[in-house]
């Protein structure tokens, strides 16, 4: 089906290389800091810790639910650690404050990263006071998307009508469940090693390539809708 952005009253946003642009090399501080978390826990060298942080993430959505499930590691530990990089690149992002606060509804953050890291990214990207609220990895009960229980949590928690939200994702394999529930979908397709990966095209509604001009476009075919009464 075509996109109809009239029938959504609640905008559902990835965060990571969403919105804000993987040039800015943000994920790849966290990249590295996974690797140096598994050297250390099972005392390989920085190839094996790599082969192991891309196994992890390819068969169970992210390197944490990997290592929670053969490792029993604190998911806390993880998180603070790979967390803990240098948020000035977001300074140099594109300032979507305005046009996401302009999106009539709820405006909600999904991430498979947690709370204390997404605020961080919210405060360098000034979009402190735009989403009405997040679910992240701990409310998924360290179940990440693409498993269909961080969906259906989500909905139920932030009670969504599916057929009234949109899903905007870098990662196309997160789409399908989101399509699956009757959500729109929008696909960043960044061009990143990852993006396309178990890509479905049945599940995207909308290709784009820039978030800050999806979201004016939207804005605008918003606007030249006629009134009605």
């Amino acid at each position: 089906m075509a996109f109809d952005p009239g029938i959504v009253d609640c905008w559902i946003f990835d965060l990571d290389n969403t919105l804000y642009s993987p040039s800015t090399h943000l994920f790849d501080q966290i990249d590295l800091r996974m690797g140096a978390f598994i050297e250390d826990l099972l005392g390989c060298d920085p190839v094996e810790a790599r082969r192991v942080q891309k196994l992890y993430f390819h068969d169970h959505g992210t390197t944490l639910s990997g290592l929670m499930h053969y490792h029993a590691i604190d998911p806390h530990d993880f998180l603070g650690f790979v967390h803990d990089i240098d948020f000035a690149p977001l300074a140099a992002a594109p300032r979507l404050g305005p046009l996401l606060s302009a999106l009539p509804g709820r405006k909600l953050l999904f991430t498979n990263g947690d709370d204390a890291y997404a605020r961080r990214v919210l405060n360098a990207l000034d979009l402190n006071n735009v989403f009405d609220g997040m679910w992240d990895i701990h409310a998924m009960n360290y179940r990440p998307k693409p498993e269909i229980s961080a969906y259906t949590g989500l909905v139920d928690a932030f009670a969504i009508t599916p057929e009234h939200a949109v899903f905007v994702e870098d990662m196309a394999r997160n789409l399908a469940p989101a399509k699956a529930l009757g959500m729109q979908t929008v696909w960043l397709d960044l061009a990143t090693d990852w993006g396309d990966r178990a890509k479905d095209d049945a599940a995207i509604d909308v290709v784009a390539d820039d978030v800050q001009q999806w979201l004016t476009h939207t804005l605008a075919s918003l606007a030249d809708r006629p009134m009605l009464g």
